[in-house]
Parts: C-alpha cells; sequence; structure tokens
C-alpha cells in the first residue's frame, strides 16, 4: 500500500510503502475538469459571458453596459491574480494545487478561444486580448456569478452581484429566485428575497471553506469551521482486486476516486472509514470481496475489519499526513504568531489564515488515527463478530464451549 502527496510541481510523487497493495491516497484539493475540449471552447457558457465582457469593455462608453463594467473591479485579492512571490507563501497547499490548476485550464480556453473565435472575428475584436485579459473577465464571473447559476445556466446580473457576504446569517434555502413575468409573459424576472429575518444592511452566509474563498473572491475568516481540507482516495488499478473493489464501491454511490472534505474541529465524512477498509482489503480479508457477500460487505466495512487491515489504514493515512505536512515552509506556530501581528497585507493574511488552517486539519486528521492505532487491540473484528452471531463467543469474549 502506498501513499502520494501530490503538488502543483512536477516532481515525481512519493510513495511510501507499508503494504503489499496499495490504494492511491491524494491530500489535495481536486482540479476543475476540462470544460471544453479543444475545439469547443465557443460553446462553454463561462466562455461565451467571459468574451461578451470583454467585447463590451472594448467598446467602452459606446456600451450600453458601460455604468456597469465602470464599477467591475480590475483585480481582486483571489489567488489566480497573485504574483510568483505572492504564490510562494501558500506553498504546500491544497490552495496552491487548484490555484494553479484553474490558471492552466484558463490558458488552455484562451488558446483555442484566441485562435477560433478572436482571430477569427477581429469586428468584434478590434484591440488585442491578452490572457490577462481573459483572466480576469474569469474572474470577476467566478466571484460575481450565484451559485446555482454556474455551468449551462450561467448569467451575470448586474446589481444583485453588489450582494456581499457576512457569516452572521445562514440558510440553507436560496437567496433569489427566478420566474416569468406576468401571467402569459415570455420574459423572466430575478428576484433577490431573503429566507430569514434580516436588517437592512446585513449580508449573507457562503457556505465555503477559507481556501474556496480566497480562490473565488479573495478573502477569507478566523473561523475554524471554515479549515478544511479534501482527501483524495482512490482504488489503483494496480490491484489485483481492482475491479471487485470497484464494483463494491459503485454498489455503494461511489466510485474508483472519492473525495472527503475533512472541516476542523468535525468528525470525519462516514463514508471515509468503510472506503479507506476496501481499499486496504486484501490478504486474508479478501474472502469479503467474494460476490456472496457482495450485498452485505459495506455493511462489514463500517466496522474494523481486522487488525491487520485496521492497522494499515492508520499507516496509510499517517505517513500521507506526515508528508503533507513536511511541505510547508512554516509551522502552525509561526503562523499564529503572525496572524498576531498588526498590519499584515491583505494577500499575506490570506495565505497565512489558509496554510494555518490545513495543517491543523492535518494535525487532527493524524491525531485520529493516532489515537486508533494505539486502540487495535481492544477493537473486536469481523471474526469475532462472526464467532458471536453463531453463539460461539460470550459477550466477554470467551470462547464457549459444549460437554457431550
Amino acid at each position: 500500500m502506498a501513499a502520494a502527496i501530490h503538488h502543483h510541481h512536477l516532481l515525481p510523487p512519493r510513495l511510501l510503502s507499508v503494504h503489499p497493495q496499495p490504494p492511491r491516497l491524494r491530500l489535495r484539493r481536486p482540479l476543475p475538469r476540462r470544460a471544453a475540449a479543444s475545439g469547443a471552447a465557443a460553446g462553454t457558457p463561462w466562455v461565451a459571458v467571459a468574451l461578451l465582457l470583454l467585447r463590451e469593455a472594448a467598446r467602452g462608453a459606446g456600451s450600453p453596459w458601460a455604468p456597469y463594467l465602470a464599477i467591475l473591479p480590475r483585480q481582486t485579492d483571489s489567488t489566480i491574480f497573485w504574483s510568483e512571490e505572492e504564490l510562494l507563501e501558500i506553498q504546500g497547499t491544497q490552495l496552491l494545487s487548484t490555484t494553479m490548476g484553474v490558471k492552466e485550464y484558463v490558458q488552455s480556453e484562451f488558446e483555442s478561444v484566441e485562435a477560433e473565435i478572436i482571430s477569427e472575428n477581429r469586428e468584434l475584436f478590434p484591440g488585442t486580448v491578452t490572457f490577462d485579459d481573459f483572466l480576469w473577465a474569469f474572474g470577476i464571473l467566478r466571484s460575481r456569478v450565484f451559485a446555482e447559476l454556474r455551468g449551462d445556466k450561467l448569467a451575470l446580473i448586474p446589481f444583485a452581484d453588489l450582494v456581499n457576504h457576512s457569516d452572521d446569517i445562514t440558510s440553507k434555502e436560496s437567496s433569489w429566485e427566478i420566474k416569468g413575468k406576468g401571467l402569459f409573459g415570455r420574459d423572466v424576472v430575478f428576484s433577490l428575497r431573503t429566507p430569514v429575518n434580516v436588517k437592512s444592511g446585513e449580508q449573507y452566509d457562503l457556505d465555503k471553506s477559507n481556501a474556496e474563498l480566497a480562490l473565488d473572491y479573495g478573502f477569507t475568516e478566523s473561523n475554524s469551521s471554515r479549515d478544511a481540507y479534501t482527501l483524495t482516495l482512490e482504488i489503483s488499478e494496480s490491484d489485483p482486486f481492482y475491479d471487485d473493489k470497484l464494483d463494491i464501491a459503485e454498489l455503494n454511490g461511489m466510485g474508483e476516486t472519492a473525495y472527503f472534505d475533512i472541516v476542523l474541529g468535525e468528525s470525519l465524512p462516514p463514508q471515509m472509514l468503510p472506503y479507506l477498509r476496501l481499499l486496504c482489503l486484501g490478504g486474508t480479508d479478501a474472502f469479503l470481496l467474494e460476490a456472496l457477500f457482495r450485498n452485505a460487505v459495506w455493511g462489514h466495512l463500517e466496522l474494523p475489519v481486522s487488525q491487520d487491515n485496521e492497522e494499515a489504514i492508520c499507516q496509510v493515512i499517517r505517513n500521507a499526513c506526515k508528508s503533507a505536512l513536511g511541505a510547508y515552509h512554516t509551522t502552525i506556530e509561526e503562523d499564529e504568531e503572525l496572524l498576531g501581528s498588526e498590519n499584515l497585507q491583505p494577500r499575506l493574511q490570506i495565505a497565512v489564515e489558509v496554510r494555518a488552517g490545513e495543517k491543523k486539519v492535518l494535525q487532527q486528521i493524524d491525531d485520529i488515527f493516532k489515537q486508533r492505532e494505539e486502540e487495535l487491540d481492544g477493537l473486536e473484528y469481523y471474526q469475532e463478530r462472526r464467532l458471536k452471531d453463531i453463539g460461539l463467543v460470550g459477550d466477554n469474549g470467551e470462547i464457549i464451549f459444549w460437554e457431550s
């Protein structure tokens, strides 16, 4: 079994051998999928709206959207706009991996758009459109569209996008709606509404981690509920039980890859331990992968299977946490000291809060599995549970014998 920690650079991943058959474990934020293949960029909704923004901006005062365009910032503190020197402050973080992935994705889309649309329609884009221009449009959209209006439904709505954020007001219900205008009208109207009582001037909460807030909007909050880390687990294609494990994962609503967001101060996601046990299953425990157990195996995986299996998942996770923590260039204590100082620059404040939060979550994960390692001898495993079920072991663990 091996754990690999992947960061944005191109160094080969380090493999930590702890068991013959490795689950592939990555501690990073999943990168966005490419929204369109080469040649199809124009059909991507965000690209179309971004090009409209750039086209209208090029028209200057002649654009009907000029007053709105005039209030849009030329840059935010989102990490996609940071310099190389500023990005060094988030070295080792998942935020850096995600930021670099997003910029590579936007660069790829820009190259397609430049070749297929901009250069072919000089009457619409008479000036030079640079990658920085395109990145600006992407950043504006990412920071201003409503979460439910992404993807195919993406829309930029002037005035409505001026609603600001606060963590004092939270609600799971939507704060807006789109409906038809009039009884028989074909037009639609976007309406802001509040599902909770708010006072004039109050703002809404965003259900996002500090890393997501930093990437999308360029700010963070000193709030432990914003500190999160994404654990990525994969069934290795080299695993001799790959097909069986994938089948079991899919039967239980999961797949070859699973993402688990772990928040500081909160319990592990309930599906994480069963999935980990599945990845590490092998040796004498492999009988649970047989077709006979197919519909019941997930229930068995929700509890410890064997001491070897439980020890393996602890070692995999702890080795991965150690590797990830070693990639940062500061300690939690050094970050806390910086956060206690006055007049930190906004981007440095973001960097320190994100990296400190990630490290705290990694330390929390390591502590959980360290404690679990210390409890292995006292856990009840599958074989003991099975013997109890058929009446061969008493409640105190003693083996029951019958005299002839």
